[in-house]
């Protein structure tokens, strides 16, 4: 139903006294093609109840000339039905029309009860329905009756339904993470995992699964892949295993001693490194164990060390390329995630789908599942009218209070006022047979 704005000038007094006119606006709801027709419709019911008051006053005439041209007793009755029809039809005419204007234009209290009560019927309208319709009992009962979770579930185990509803779920992510600015997520999830990690002591956790980590054995595929690569390293970088003990020995020794010493070294730190490679009792594997062993207990009990894997998680948390790295996550997430939500293969809308059609089947069959998502609606929908009850019933007197009063009328008019007219067209009836009946019986009880 469309709204037209009607300007209206008041008069208001300024601090001379002198009343200047001020403009406002009323908003009117405006005639629809059927409001139209209702109001013709209006218009012939008049026009029949009219024409009927009309007619019992001609039969009432007639019933009083024919009486004392002396036509018979049977003129009295037609005359007294035809009266108390008569006073039913003006007395139905006076109440219809006692609610949309005052009775011939006169300010007889107690009518033009529309246009004058407009506000107050619109309040009344807004505390009846928020305390009929949008009680907490009122809204469970009504959700329990739909049965909300028993049809969602059947509605999505459709599989066409559910591929319906993973395609707007992909169209809702992309729109979502498109709108969103990377910077401003950048920023946040530094921010938050920068926040989350400076509020926690990494420390013991660290010790915990260190610990753990040794008393499995889990350490030593990694010893086995150093001692293994610093093996291969050695064999193949003699040259500068020397160069770096002879570049390190006194300048005053003389060069074949220095390459005697560097041989020397290399052999035995190839010896060492090997023996420790193949040897998985090797007293270095030992000792490496003893040391993170001793280490985890450490990051677990040891103020000291607890306090210096903090001090090193702030300067790292702290570095530009740490934030840099944390931050281009994000970009990263974003599209691998859009790449997934627009590919109608991918397994992201694969497992949304599959979710979805498992989900409405449950739905469907389970009365647990039902039952529980039953209670989520209703507890949601009793949230909002519990909370915003004054905001829903302010919208309704809010709205009738800015409608201009004469054209809420006749809108009303326009809806009801047929209905009415049979009103004054059943009391033009009942009033007869009503005045019918007291006369005869008031000539039988007089006989």
């Amino acid at each position: 139903m469309g709204g037209i704005t009607e300007r209206v000038e008041l008069m208001e007094p300024t601090e001379t006294g002198t009343p200047e006119p001020v403009a406002s606006y009323r908003t009117m709801t405006a005639f629809t093609p059927a409001d139209e027709e209702r109001r013709r419709g209006v218009r012939r019911m008049k026009l029949t109840a009219t024409g009927l008051l009309l007619l019992v006053a001609v039969v009432y005439v007639l019933a009083k000339t024919a009486g004392h041209a002396g036509a018979g007793a049977w003129t009295a009755y037609v005359a007294a039905a035809a009266e108390a029809g008569m006073v039913g039809a003006l007395a139905d005419w006076f109440a219809v029309t006692a609610l949309f204007r005052h009775p011939l234009g006169l300010p007889i209290p107690h009518t033009a009860i529309i246009p004058t009560k407009k506000d107050q019927l619109g309040v009344s309208l807004g505390e009846f329905v928020g305390e009929n319709f949008l009680s907490e009992d009122v809204v469970r009962q009504r959700l329990r009756a739909v049965g909300i979770g028993s049809r969602l579930g059947a509605w999505l185990a459709e599989p066409e339904h559910a591929d319906r509803v993973t395609a707007e779920l992909a169209t809702a992510l992309r729109g979502a993470l498109t709108v969103l600015r990377d910077s401003d997520v950048q920023a946040v999830v530094g921010e938050a995992i920068t926040r989350r990690a400076n509020a926690q002591e990494i420390a013991p956790g660290i010790g915990k699964m260190l610990e753990k980590v040794v008393a499995d054995g889990g350490h030593r595929r990694a010893v086995d892949l150093v001692v293994s690569r610093a093996h291969d390293w050695l064999v193949l970088h003699r040259d500068d295993v020397m160069v770096a003990v002879e570049g390190g020995a006194p300048g005053w020794t003389p060069r074949f001693v220095d390459r005697k010493v560097g041989e020397r070294v290399y052999k035995e730190l190839l010896r060492f490194v090997t023996e420790t490679r193949d040897m998985p009792a090797h007293p270095a594997r030992g000792a490496l164990d003893r040391f993170l062993t001793d280490f985890a207990s450490d990051l677990q009990s040891d103020t000291e060390t607890r306090a210096r894997v903090e001090r090193l998680k702030g300067e790292v948390l702290g570095r530009g390329e740490v934030q840099d790295l944390i931050a281009s996550a994000w970009t990263a997430v974003r599209s691998m995630i859009v790449a997934a939500a627009e590919d109608e293969r991918s397994q992201l809308r694969q497992r949304v789908r599959a979710a979805l059609l498992s989900l409405g089947s449950r739905m469907a069959t389970e009365p647990k599942v039902q039952d529980k998502v039953d209670s989520w609606v209703e507890g949601a929908a009793v949230h909002v009218v519990t909370t915003y009850r004054k905001e829903i019933t302010s919208l309704i007197t809010d709205t009738v209070a800015g409608w201009d009063a004469e054209h809420t009328t006749r809108k009303i008019e326009a809806h009801i006022g047929r209905d009415l007219q049979f009103i004054r067209i059943n009391g033009t009836v009942v009033g007869s047979l009503a005045g019918l009946v007291i006369y005869a019986v008031s000539r039988g009880l007089g006989a």
